[in-house]
């Protein structure tokens, strides 16, 4: 996958790549055999669905690493909240022993919080380019 690669929607070019890091409440060790296999399947339907591209994703027994890029109109907190919601149903209807033996019946699989980073290639030069494309116009 090319993360190098500018986008585009009906209205905007991007370049905006979020690297997301998820943990499961308490983190608990929950994520392992065919409830991690599976969360590695669910992670890119959930992208397809919404219309983002994972670069690169990272699922460890206590916590899942997601490089992932989504159009301007979603928030990182956008990202994390459909992950993680969708996950949640899932996982908790597909595998409701394994999560409750670690996790209890608590109905939350995720902790509430996340870890967010941004990264994208925009340098002075095409910042620059396009101001004055759009002078021209």
């Amino acid at each position: 996958m090319d993360t190098t690669r500018i986008k585009s929607t009906r209205g905007a070019r991007y370049h905006i790549n979020d690297h997301l890091v998820g943990c499961p409440k308490f983190r608990r060790p929950v994520l392992v055999g065919k409830v991690g296999d599976r969360l590695q399947e669910l992670l890119p339907e959930i992208a397809a669905q919404w219309g983002f591209e994972i670069l690169a994703q990272e699922v460890m027994p206590d916590h899942v690493h997601l490089f992932v890029s989504a159009p301007p109109k979603y928030s990182p907190a956008d990202l994390a909240q459909r992950f993680k919601g969708a996950t949640a149903r899932y996982l908790r209807q597909e595998f409701p022993a394994e999560i409750n033996k670690h996790i209890g019946k608590t109905g939350t699989l995720w902790s509430p919080s996340y870890d967010v980073g941004t990264a994208g290639h925009v340098s002075a030069d095409v910042i620059t380019r396009y101001i004055l494309e759009c002078q021209r116009m």
